[in-house]
């Protein structure tokens, strides 16, 4: 039998995503904080089959003009193995069973109940998850039978993205990059006027949105807020576990990003440079350093967050950057589209909002 219950142990919600591939820090527990910081209402819930905790689903209530919704980005996330009751070696572990597509379907559908029982007390008008589930025919079909539709919109969160395995040494890295990163790489590096600072002040934090409201101007999009920076930066930092990178010319910052480290992965969550000093390259030293950085964290994975098909949609704002993480080398990741399951009759006024939004914005 499976049941909902609501976790309020920061160590039982991290220690689950220990052995999890697909994850990202928007189901961690600081990012809670960061929406608690945000004045969001969230929801830690746990699915638990007899002692079991099996499913976890930060949930999070977002109230937007053009309605209210519940929010779970990037979950719910499901253990994809059976629980084991005693310790196993390497070759037992892998050849545990994994779980059955018909107890995943119960999982969801447990957990679909109890999202909109919250989803009525709190008058939402329709629910939206965004899981790190592959892709693919048996994963929609549980979806699409519960009810839900691919929603018009993602959820300001990728739903591909650009993976590297950072295990290997730096040497095999590089050896493994397209030539022309690996060439720039060496060469910013060598260059005395170009220097990269990792960075856990707030002042320091200022001149990286500054690049940010420089970027968004130029690319016509409106940016996070500093306040969101700034609580994002403040959460984690409270764990050690986010920098901010600054790649300096002649002292001059001209590129930065935000990078968290997360049970054992590094996300290169924000960046922005400079415009006026493109050729000189600094952005791949300064990703390069990051990754070195998750390295020394003893990071397994390195997530670029976000890919598109730079050759199937070269037009796509995100096809130039996707081709710059690209260099670095990797593999994608592509997941279930973001969906979408409707509370009441309000939600066709979002969808219509939404689907107009996408329009414009041509993506």
């Amino acid at each position: 039998m499976l049941i909902v219950k609501e976790i309020t142990d920061k160590n039982t919600w991290e220690e689950f995503f220990e052995d999890i591939e697909d994850k990202t820090f928007l189901q961690s527990w600081n990012w809670g904080e960061f929406q608690k910081r945000m004045g969001n209402k969230i929801w830690r819930l746990g699915v638990f089959e007899g002692e079991n905790l099996i499913t976890l689903a930060l949930v999070v209530k977002i109230q937007a003009k053009r309605g209210t919704f519940l929010l779970v980005q990037h979950g719910p996330t499901i253990k994809s193995q059976m629980p084991s009751r005693a310790k196993r070696g390497k070759a037992e572990d892998e050849a545990k069973p994994q779980r059955p597509s018909n107890l995943k379907s119960q999982i969801f559908k447990v957990l679909l109940e109890e999202l909109k029982k919250v989803g009525k007390n709190e008058g939402a008008s329709f629910i939206r998850i965004s899981p790190l589930l592959k892709d693919n025919e048996e994963n929609r079909k549980i979806l699409n039978e519960l009810g839900f539709r691919e929603a018009p919109m993602h959820a300001n969160a990728y739903e591909a993205t650009w993976k590297l395995d950072i295990t290997p040494s730096e040497e095999e890295l590089l050896s493994k990059m397209r030539k022309t990163t690996r060439y720039l790489i060496r060469k910013t590096k060598k260059d005395p006027t170009i220097s990269i600072k990792k960075s856990e002040s707030l002042e320091d934090l200022k001149i990286y949105e500054k690049l940010t409201q420089m970027v968004a101007k130029r690319q016509s999009f409106v940016p996070f807020s500093f306040e969101f920076i700034k609580n994002e930066f403040e959460v984690f930092l409270k764990d050690k576990k986010v920098l901010c990178f600054l790649g300096n010319y002649k002292d001059e910052p001209v590129a930065g990003a935000l990078v968290i480290f997360w049970s054992g992965v590094g996300f290169y969550h924000q960046a922005a440079s400079n415009e006026k000093y493109a050729k000189l390259s600094i952005p791949y030293q300064v990703l390069w350093t990051a990754i070195v950085e998750a390295k020394k964290r003893n990071c397994k994975w390195f997530d670029f967050w976000g890919y598109i098909d730079p050759f199937k949609y070269p037009n796509h704002p995100w096809a130039g950057p996707t081709l710059f993480k690209m260099g670095f080398g990797g593999e994608k990741k592509e997941y279930v589209k973001t969906q979408d399951y409707p509370l009441n009759f309000s939600y066709l006024k979002n969808w219509t909002i939404e689907k107009v939004r996408k329009k414009k914005r041509k993506i």
